[in-house]
This record gives C-alpha cells, sequence and structure tokens, in this order.
C-alpha cells in the first residue's frame, strides 16, 4: 500500500487481515462480472486524477485505513496520505485523505472507498455526542453493544473507539451476558449465575441484567462481575449504584440519547451502553473532490 498517515491521533489502525476481506468484498460487490465498464469506456487509460476527500459536514472520522485500503486493492499506484486520520475533529472543507494516481483506479474505488468512510465515521461521530454529554457528569464511558450491521462489526466497533467509546463484547465467546430471557428459562436469578459460574473459565466475566431493584439484591446475593441495570429512571439508577457499592461493574441501558445520557451518567454508573451509536447513527456527509486531471 503506497498509503502515507499524517497527523496521527493515538487510535491504533485495525490489522489489515481482519479489513482486508471485508473491503475486498465490497469491492468484488461493486464490480460485478465486467468491472467499471463506465470509468473505462470514458476515462483514458493514462488520465491522472489528484485529488482529495473532503468533509462536508463537522464530525469525527474513522475509517481512513479501511478507504485508503479500496484504493490500494484497485491499483497499487494510487498515492493515499491521510491528512486526518482516525479520531480527528473536522470542519467542514477539511482534507481528510488526499489521492494521487490512475484515474480509472481512484474513480473506481471511490464509491466502496467513501461508503465504509462515511459510514464509520457516522458512527464516530455520533459516539463523540453522546461522549461530550456526559463527560462533566460523572466518570461513566459510553459503550457499543452487538447491534452492529453483519459483518462490519469489527470495523463499527474500532469507530466506537475512535469517537471516544469503548467496547463491549465483541460476540457470544467472549463473555457472559445473562438476559431476562435467560433468566425466564433457566429459573430464576440464582440458578442461572451458579450454572455460568459452574461452566465457564475462571478468566470469564459474567454480567446479568435486572429490571428492579429486588432483582439487585439477588444478584448481590449471589455475586456477578457486572450488573447491567436496563430502563431504571436516574433515581432508581442511583439507589442501584449506592446498593453495589464495589461489588460489581454498572453498566445502565435504554432509551439512552444525548439528552438523556447527563441524568445517567450523574447516577454514577460506570457503563452506559447503547446499540443507536451503531445501528442508527447517520453517515458523515464525506466526498471526493478532484482537483485536476491530465492525461
Amino acid at each position: 500500500m503506497n498509503v502515507t498517515r499524517e497527523n496521527l491521533n493515538g487510535i491504533v489502525p485495525l490489522p489489515h487481515l481482519l479489513v482486508e476481506p471485508i473491503v475486498r468484498a465490497a469491492l468484488m460487490e461493486d464490480l460485478g462480472r465486467a468491472g467499471d465498464i463506465t470509468t473505462d469506456a470514458v476515462i483514458p487509460a493514462t488520465a491522472i486524477l489528484h485529488g482529495a476527500i473532503v468533509a462536508r459536514e463537522s464530525g469525527v472520522v474513522a475509517g481512513t485505513d479501511v478507504a485508503s485500503l479500496a484504493f490500494a486493492l484497485i491499483d497499487p499506484s494510487i498515492s493515499v496520505t491521510i491528512e486526518r486520520s482516525d479520531g480527528f475533529r473536522v470542519e467542514p472543507g477539511e482534507t481528510v485523505i488526499r489521492l494521487a494516481g490512475p484515474a480509472r483506479g481512484i474513480l473506481s474505488a471511490e464509491r466502496v472507498a467513501l461508503n465504509l468512510l462515511c459510514r464509520l465515521s457516522g458512527i464516530a461521530t455520533t459516539t463523540a455526542i453522546l461522549a461530550d454529554a456526559v463527560r462533566a457528569h460523572g466518570h461513566a464511558r459510553i459503550v457499543c453493544t452487538r447491534k452492529t450491521t453483519p459483518g462490519l462489526r469489527v470495523l463499527e466497533k474500532h469507530a466506537v473507539r475512535a469517537g471516544g467509546g469503548s467496547n463491549h463484547r465483541f460476540g457470544l465467546d467472549d463473555a457472559v451476558l445473562i438476559k431476562d430471557n435467560h433468566i425466564a428459562i433457566a429459573g430464576g436469578i440464582r440458578p442461572a449465575l451458579e450454572r455460568a459460574r459452574a461452566t465457564v473459565g475462571h478468566l470469564v466475566k459474567i454480567e446479568i441484567e435486572v429490571d428492579t431493584l429486588d432483582q439487585l439484591d439477588e444478584v448481590l446475593a449471589v455475586g456477578a462481575d457486572a450488573i447491567l441495570l436496563d430502563n431504571m429512571s436516574p433515581a432508581m439508577l442511583s439507589e442501584a449504584v449506592r446498593r453495589v457499592g464495589k461489588q460489581a461493574i454498572t453498566e445502565a441501558s435504554g432509551r439512552i440519547t444525548s439528552a438523556t445520557a447527563p441524568a445517567i451518567a450523574a447516577s454514577g454508573v460506570d457503563l452506559i451502553s447503547t446499540g443507536w451509536i451503531t445501528h442508527s447513527a447517520p453517515i458523515l456527509d464525506l466526498g471526493l473532490d478532484a482537483d485536476g486531471e491530465q492525461g
């Protein structure tokens, strides 16, 4: 890859091995059976394009390495300079990525690169809105959920980190999260927790969801590593945090918005989890502007 990174922001890029299959599949979907027949017909093979991907609105950037990979997979000779790396806040008119090279390759990769970059930057921006909203109201961190686009989870969770959030579990296999249906089928909170503790390894964390303070007391009698306080009012959350003390990590969820998050954070919970930042984030508007072409 002919990629240069400027103004690094401390966000570690995802390993090439993880993202390459995703980007390659997106390009193959777009190119279809015959490739970019429009560009191949209209643009001379010798044409060179100098251009930039520019922010059309304010936000937080994520997905620059993924977008760069789209251009590299189409034509490794394309020069890519990342001027605003993941985690940077941008204003309208600011350049995120500068491009130079064969026009055909740049135009053929443009849509896939922008689809991923706009989507991931939208998630980072939405996460930042929530993170900003709670910053002055406690120590709570904003965390994402498994409500991600199928096939894009690793990218979308990276975007959450770029926006100042943290990741919840990546899948069903890296932590135990006992929810209401598990509790109902298992026969209650105690048997669910006891079975989980007897089954999983000593390094696996166990979290359980509760809806009421009575359920919380049941959990505290048995013990858990983390407690998900679902759809509780700020007053109830404050009481729940008081009862838990230092016995477990507390996580609030349910109806989280930038308007409700400050009061939830002020309750003293450790984490605020929301699927909104991944499943409902609007894209960040970014576009490719050509500085000029030459044949």
